[in-house]
């Protein structure tokens, strides 16, 4: 039976892409049933079913998934944010960064607006995205009609499937214009055939940009903490992650245990001291959080 990938999904339907060419499929009744929804970007098999449609029977196993955007087997996100207009927020970044470390997808910091920064404000985020290079993220700085975004951006989107995040309420339209321009034509050309407007599409698609998958949807939506256990927290901060083993007690969640090598780093200024405050504001988050039970018990 001929197996594909799910490119987008509107109100029921589901297009399933098999050698450049899109199959309108339905999914079965018995999917619901047991719980199972297709997701844009699952790999399906299906069969042909009737004279227009055809029958998803299977859904592949998935590598990672979200719920907000609903989509599946996403390889990075790109994390847009403003160098101003709103100011840098390294809090809100590392909350990112956490939580897209925390679904197995690798995160690109995308920093724009550079046109606009002040010399300091400059500084501050460049000294910023320094630090984030050196343990390892890959950080791309831009600012509008950067003729040499494209070649810049090309080899990170080639070959992978990549959703957009970034604050919302902020003019993040316009981040993501600038950041791909081709997304706000495409987007305009998809929402004018579905006879909406452009800001109320409701659907997820992945659409061919830069030789790679690209999610048109506003990325994350949700920032919170709840599927992330307290010993996992400091996996997801990824300079914590490679001194933790260090630490005279395993386990150890650097809070108030002694010989705490994450602690020793900060001491030492070798971690930056707000990334351990941010560390410990969202570990309150958790253990604030209620506890969570089975719905069987």
């Amino acid at each position: 039976m001929p197996e594909g990938q799910i490119r987008k999904a509107i109100s029921g339907f589901y297009y399933v892409e098999q050698d450049g060419e899109l199959i309108q499929c339905k999914s079965r009744g018995v999917f619901r049933n047991r719980g199972i929804h297709p997701l844009v970007g699952d790999i399906v098999t299906y069969v042909p079913d009737g004279d227009n449609d055809a029958l998803i029977t299977a859904v592949h196993e998935r590598r990672n998934e979200l719920v907000r955007p609903p989509i599946s087997n996403i390889d990075q996100a790109l994390l847009v944010f403003s160098m101003v207009e709103p100011a840098f927020s390294p809090h809100l970044l590392d909350r990112f960064l956490v939580v897209v470390e925390s679904f197995g997808i690798k995160p690109v910091i995308c920093l724009t607006k550079k046109d606009l920064a002040t010399a300091e404000e400059l500084r501050m985020v460049e000294e910023a995205a320094a630090y984030y290079q050196q343990i390892g993220y890959d950080v791309v700085i831009t600012f509008i009609d950067d003729e040499q975004l494209t070649d810049i951006l090309q080899p990170y989107m080639e070959g992978k499937t990549t959703v957009l995040a970034g604050q919302s309420g902020v003019g993040k339209s316009t981040l993501l214009n600038t950041v791909l321009p081709a997304l706000d034509l495409k987007t305009g050309e998809i929402s004018e055939a579905l006879g909406r407007g452009k800001h109320t599409t409701r659907h997820v698609e992945l659409l061919d940009i830069l030789g790679g998958l690209v999610a048109d949807t506003p990325g994350f939506s949700s920032l919170d903490f709840d599927h992330i256990d307290k010993e996992e927290l400091s996996h997801y901060f990824i300079d914590m992650a490679e001194v933790a083993a260090e630490c005279k007690f395993r386990g150890c969640l650097h809070l108030k245990e002694p010989k705490c090598a994450v602690k020793e780093k900060v001491e030492t200024g070798e971690i930056p001291c707000h990334r351990y405050d941010h560390y410990l504001q969202f570990m309150q988050e958790i253990l604030d959080r209620k506890p969570r039970y089975d719905k069987h018990d």
